[in-house]
């Protein structure tokens, strides 16, 4: 659905040139939910917006649904741009207009018929919940309510892919949590690609299919958001995991074997590490541990020390149930 082939872009001031992206590649794959992820700086917004040309690349194309948008005439770039819609971390609403007016903006600006208008704009906010809002102006609304308007006025052209820029940034946790399992049934009900830019590790779990992880204006790691998370291969992406996480370094005891324990979808709730060590005679001690989501799989993380002469059959063993066994130094 999106495909980005060595993708520059600079910034030139008077204190010199910034390169923003570096030579960037990505693919996003039709109906998927894409989490980019990185510090403030890495080039995440930027490279959201190349996606649909708000930054034009110095260098390297852009593609959307096969259709190369770094080749169009302005004309046909705005017509291609109709199938991209776009929400951003502050809103972008305009005060003076009503919720109603906000999201019909974009079809008013299209020239479309009131009648056409009217019918779109009832159906958007009576699916995410603005019927009752119809008449206020933005200053009377939440954070949450607003994000829903420009969710709404996103989606008037019924376009095929959403870009989503830090658009849960400026949200309260119990906000965030609503706009993202709205964002999650538009993905699966209505088969929209949706891109989602944040610094939030939560964010990506919650709702991402994939993620790629940026520094400096490049790429430096991509996959499953499983695997990155629970398997990273960059110094960068285990700093910002590292980051995420609430507790400090687990104390290592001074004998045994201490290993990273793995356990993804249904058999992250099965007895498993009890009943091996039962089996062999490995007591086994938690030192940290964090179980979760990502997305639909369940998945749970932990630091075991192990103490008992059959220790490597312990491991062998869970290894054999399809744990991720990893031996720390």
């Amino acid at each position: 659905m999106i495909r980005l082939e060595g993708v520059t872009r600079q910034f030139r001031s008077a204190a010199g040139a910034r390169t923003a992206l570096d030579n960037v590649d990505l693919t996003v794959a039709p109906g998927e939910v894409f989490g980019v992820v990185g510090r403030s700086g890495a080039g995440k917004s930027t490279l959201v917006r190349t996606i649909n040309l708000l930054e034009r690349p110095d260098a390297g194309r852009v593609f959307v649904a096969e259709q190369e948008l770094t080749g169009l005439k302005p004309a046909a770039l705005r017509a291609a741009r109709r199938r991209i819609g776009m929400i951003f971390q502050h809103f972008n609403l305009l005060h003076s207009r009503t919720i109603r007016d906000n999201i019909a903006l974009p079809l008013v600006l299209e020239g479309r018929s009131r009648a056409e208008i009217a019918r779109r704009v009832d159906e958007l906010m009576e699916r995410l919940g603005l019927t009752e809002h119809a008449r206020k102006y933005p200053a009377q609304l939440s954070g949450g309510q607003k994000q829903r308007v420009g969710i709404a006025r996103a989606l008037t052209s019924e376009p095929s892919i959403l870009l989503c820029d830090e658009a849960t940034s400026a949200l309260d946790p119990e906000t965030t949590e609503d706009i993202l399992a709205l964002l999650d049934s538009l993905n699966r009900e209505l088969g929209l690609t949706l891109v989602l830019i944040t610094h939030e590790m939560e964010v990506v779990r919650r709702v991402c299919d994939r993620v790629a992880v940026m520094q400096d204006g490049r790429i430096v790691e991509t996959g499953a958001t499983a695997d990155v998370f629970l398997n990273p291969q960059t110094a960068a992406t285990r700093s910002l995991l590292a980051e995420g996480e609430s507790h400090t370094a687990a104390p290592r005891p001074t004998s045994g074997t201490v290993a990273r324990l793995v356990f993804r979808g249904q058999g992250t709730f099965d007895p498993v590490l009890s009943r091996i060590s039962r089996e062999t005679g490995v007591d086994h001690a938690i030192l940290a541990g964090r179980i979760g989501r990502f997305r639909d799989q369940p998945y749970g993380q932990l630091e075991i020390a192990f103490q008992g002469e059959h220790t490597d059959m312990a491991i062998s063993r869970l290894r054999a149930e399809g744990v991720e066994v990893e031996v720390l130094p």
